[in-house]
């Protein structure tokens, strides 16, 4: 069978890409946001909790595409380091929201230079043609197939 015996067919897959490109693309964000200490998921949940103060756990996890033993994980990081802290949500004693501590707010203003930096050398092999067209092929690709995800994807602007 051809298939084990031509690399070229596992190499040129989306998803062996989209994996590779994913393991990439965290590589360069921790390097460059290594003096802030913040991973790509800290960063995201950090950055959805400045648009959306308050948020509730689940919301938090759907507003980022996380499961909710990921988001678990990640806030608990964030805890220990002071960044967030989980109040129980007004809305139901169940559920647990979470804000921004004033650290939180001051290590997330320091991250977004070196995160722009992350974005701008992970997009530098691309012309900036290319960039708007990778950018809305991948939104294509995940709004296309969103039924199949894992964990669910619901913007935390949407109700």
């Amino acid at each position: 069978m051809t298939l084990f015996k031509d690399l070229s067919l596992l190499y040129n897959r989306p998803g062996f890409l989209l994996r590779r490109a994913h393991q990439i693309s965290a590589a360069v964000f921790e390097d460059e946001c290594r003096s802030v200490s913040l991973t790509p998921a800290q960063f995201g949940v950090l950055t959805v909790l400045r648009a959306s103060p308050g948020l509730d756990q689940s919301r938090l996890a759907r507003a980022l595409g996380f499961d909710k033993v990921t988001v678990l994980r990640v806030l608990r990081g964030l805890e220990e380091r002071r960044l967030v802290q989980r109040s129980p949500a007004p809305d139901s004693r169940r559920n647990l929201a979470v804000q921004l501590t004033p650290q939180g707010e001051v290590l997330l203003r320091e991250a977004q230079k070196p995160a722009e930096q992350a974005y701008e050398r992970l997009m530098a092999p691309l012309s900036a043609e290319q960039q708007l067209q990778l950018v809305a092929l991948l939104r294509q690709m995940t709004e296309g197939l969103e039924e199949h995800a894992r964990a669910a994807f619901v913007p935390a602007d949407r109700p």
